[in-house]
């Protein structure tokens, strides 16, 4: 599979770091000694993408000069150079009779390390046009944001400048993608053609474009201060421990009463309330390299007292809250089954002794499957004995928060979910 980077970008909002390199292209800017560009291509070659196409403008040369043919790298370059401007998808359609197969399109500013072949595999088996890779990031609430619908089918494209809903889910696109030839089969007259807003935009609602929503560390250097943050966690490591080809470690959460404000079964939005801490809790397990995972009971939904649609709003409320915190899940598991009947209304197929529904661990178990997870390096927090249990079931060590008089059998117990991330550091050093 032949991969496209983008590498003509200019930029502009890093002039005092190009200035004091030298005047070199942005691709060239260093991340602990080496191109952020040749840091792309040594994640892509180790994977096995070696065909690569660089677009270069703008100081192109030295990206010439510096990568050649590749084979000092272990890949295979050529080149396409751009003499006039073309936008940043204009370039496609000049070398399109090229592009025969489907193809991967980077930007040459992202430090990322990412499980490409994961990635391919999630857009062939859905046959899409297109494929986005999708995540959460801290501050959504002033980026653009992607809506799908139950398949992961691109329903909504949300430019910064769109309205958006008061509510939403934590999706950004992250700006990989997975492209088929097809998509170059349009004629467009502009000189200049925008990818996102001429070619992927239009195709929200087609069921054509899917979203690939992951975990893995993709972040643009566009500013001094995000480069400086690059550089911080390439040098800690975080970079390639993200990656999903690497077994994870995970905080999973218990949503009512560990989240939020247990208002018994909550069925009414407008009875969601952050718990005071939380966001501050989460993004101190992030920054221990923690995967953070909701898993929750909603028998409301069986019970027939909230619909799914209902349910779905209920969780955008939350992350958008987080969001607007600086904080965001990385994954939410729900259990909508609920095994005794009787109640009026209830949706009668939903009324299942099911594997999900904690003390079971089945919601712990598929996001292990889902996010590569290592059960026995990570941790199950929540308000009750279901958690505990479910937490035991699948090897976690477990939490008790906001119960420290009831002994379920948990390793330990914090009066709230802030305490126990400002611990955890050092308990992961105990046994």
């Amino acid at each position: 599979m032949k991969t496209v980077i983008m590498a003509g970008g200019k930029g502009t909002r890093l002039a005092d770091i190009l200035s004091d390199a030298g005047g070199i292209p942005k691709p060239m800017v260093k991340i602990e000694g080496k191109p952020i560009l040749e840091r792309e291509i040594e994640c892509l070659k180790k994977q096995g993408f070696t065909d690569i196409i660089l677009t270069v403008g703008y100081l192109g040369q030295a990206i010439r000069e510096y990568f050649g043919d590749g084979g000092a790298f272990g890949v295979h370059i050529s080149y396409f150079q751009e003499t006039e401007p073309l936008g940043n998808a204009g370039a496609l359609f000049r070398m399109k009779d090229s592009l025969t197969e489907d193809f991967l399109l980077l930007n040459a500013d992202v430090l990322f390390d990412v499980d490409f072949n994961r990635f391919v595999r999630f857009h062939k088996e859905h046959g899409a046009l297109a494929t986005l890779f999708t995540h959460p990031n801290s501050h959504p609430y002033d980026s653009g944001l992607i809506i799908s619908d139950e398949q992961g089918a691109v329903a909504r494209w949300l430019a910064k400048e769109d309205e958006r809903p008061l509510y939403y889910k934590n999706r950004v696109n992250a700006g990989l993608h997975v492209l088929s030839p097809k998509l170059l089969n349009q004629e467009i007259f502009t000189p200049k053609i925008d990818l996102d807003r001429q070619l992927l935009k239009p195709l929200a609602g087609t069921g054509r474009m899917f979203c690939y929503d992951s975990p893995e560390y993709v972040k643009d250097m566009g500013t001094p201060e995000r480069y400086q943050a690059v550089c911080r966690d390439f040098k800690d490591g975080l970079v390639t421990a993200k990656n999903l080809h690497n077994r994870q470690k995970a905080v999973f959460l218990d949503r009512d009463g560990t989240i939020n404000r247990h208002v018994g079964f909550l069925t009414d939005i407008d009875a969601f309330e952050l718990l005071p801490g939380v966001a501050k809790a989460v993004n101190q397990f992030h920054a221990l390299g923690y995967l953070v995972i909701v898993v929750t009971n909603q028998p409301v939904v069986a019970r027939g007292e909230v619909t799914f649609r209902e349910l779905d709003e209920i969780h955008n409320k939350m992350e958008t809250l987080l969001g607007l915190e600086g904080a965001y899940i990385d994954g939410l598991y729900f259990c909508p089954h609920h095994p005794h009947g009787g109640f009026e209304g209830e949706v009668a197929e939903l009324k299942i002794d099911c594997g999900c529904r904690k003390p079971k661990p089945g919601m712990l178990l598929k996001a292990a499957s889902d996010f590569h997870i290592d059960l026995s390096a990570s941790w199950m927090a929540g308000d009750s004995r279901a958690d505990i249990e479910a937490g035991r079931a699948a090897g976690c060590r477990t939490v008790l928060v906001g119960g420290t008089g009831q002994d379920y059998g948990q390793d330990f117990a914090f009066a709230s979910l802030e305490e126990f991330s400002a611990t955890i550091g050092r308990l992961c050093k105990i046994g």
